[in-house]
């Protein structure tokens, strides 16, 4: 089943246009929409001056709404957002992460707008409000589909809202930046300096690494609120030749030209772009075993390593294996390389149409009220 180039009106609403791997999938379902002659509108609540990383094509309409977080800011984001898709009149809207899904629930009260929302996290893990998650569990019932990156995710949600989930793993972009011919001897790493992505760990396991091989440095891609914490760390470990916060990327991928080993290292995960493109890159991962994605994207032992999560002791090991065998580098680069062509962009965004062409043949989930009444528990 496909889309009918030039019928639709599709919205896609997310927090920001910054490096975070929703935002990634984002672009890329706005070119490949737009490029299908569909009408793209792409809603934001950011501010008309906050950078964008992932490039949208210029056929996309962008709404920047700003507005507060939180409880508080809600109701705003919820009434901005309904005041734009009363003017654009979209058929759907495809809302990312799960604080934007509760405002897109709220904010198609009443409209003819389908809903899909698309969960990118483990919602087991995650640190919201309880009250975030009692609404969800009513709130997700009024969803015409709810997409899903792995199966295994699906334990986390209720019965009631079973028959809506649909698995659409993210697509990993295709290699577009070059690898150096010489061995680089740089570990890699990239994510939001936060808590979920254990580069606390890392810099833990690499400090008995590098007592073994000293010529080997660490680079740590992003940024975010646990950067003093790790700049202490890197700091009470003696590493600050060793290791480096090389803050956010000039452009996407361009870590891939400076990295000989890439390593994951979360604590819990929703699926990793980062890892993807690392391995469609050809570069030999490591990556942490935890809830959810990687035992989706790596094969032990031939497209990687996979290693226990949460455990630093582990992760060292794994890294000196390989730092010290260059050809089961060669070799799992080379497998990375052919695991991810199952997520090449034109496999996975053609299932995203598919599951929209279905949500839009089918009769819609009722927009009228909330359904504070069904309350029973799944």
């Amino acid at each position: 089943m496909a889309l009918t180039p030039g019928t639709m009106r599709i919205a896609i609403l997310a927090s920001g246009l910054g490096a975070g791997g929703a935002e990634q999938v984002i672009a890329q379902l706005a070119r490949h929409w737009c490029g299908a002659g569909q009408g793209v509108d792409v809603i934001v609540f950011d501010r008309p001056e906050d950078p964008v990383f992932h490039r949208l094509p210029e056929e996309a309409a962008l709404h920047r709404l700003g507005g507060r977080s939180g409880f508080a800011g809600m109701a705003g984001r919820v009434l901005a957002l309904r005041r734009v898709l009363q003017r654009q009149r979209p058929h759907v809207i495809v809302s990312f992460l799960t604080k934007n899904n509760l405002i897109a629930a709220l904010a198609t009260v009443g409209t003819q707008t389908r809903l899909v929302c698309a969960e990118r996290n483990n919602p087991e893990r995650q640190d919201t409000h309880p009250l975030w998650n009692l609404l969800l569990r009513l709130l997700y019932r009024r969803a015409d589909a709810i997409v899903c990156q792995t199966a295994a995710v699906r334990r986390c949600f209720p019965a009631a809202v079973q028959d809506k989930l649909v698995t659409i793993p993210n697509p990993v972009p295709l290699p577009d930046v070059v690898r150096p011919a010489a061995e680089v001897k740089r570990l890699c790493a990239v994510g939001r300096l936060a808590h979920q992505k254990g580069f606390d760990l890392l810099v833990a396991a690499f400090a008995k690494v590098v007592l073994r091989w000293p010529d080997w440095r660490l680079d740590i891609w992003g940024e975010g609120p646990e950067r003093a914490a790790l700049e202490r760390q890197i700091r009470d470990l003696a590493l600050e030749e060793r290791v480096v916060l090389r803050g956010l990327s000039p452009r996407p991928r361009a870590w891939v030209a400076e990295a000989g080993i890439f390593v994951l290292s979360s604590r819990y995960e929703g699926f990793p772009n980062v890892l993807g493109e690392a391995m469609a890159a050809g570069l030999p991962v490591i990556a942490a075993d935890c809830d959810f994605g990687p035992a989706d994207m790596v094969e032990n032992g031939r497209s990687g390593m996979l290693v226990e999560s949460e455990n630093a002791l582990a992760l060292g090991e794994a890294m000196a294996g390989l730092i010290g065998d260059p050809s089961a580098r060669a070799c799992i680069g080379a497998g990375a390389e052919e695991a991810m062509v199952r997520f090449q962009p034109g496999r996975i965004l053609q299932q995203w149409d598919q599951m929209l062409a279905q949500v839009l043949s089918r009769r819609p989930a009722s927009r009228s009220s909330l359904p504070f009444r069904q309350c029973e528990e799944a």
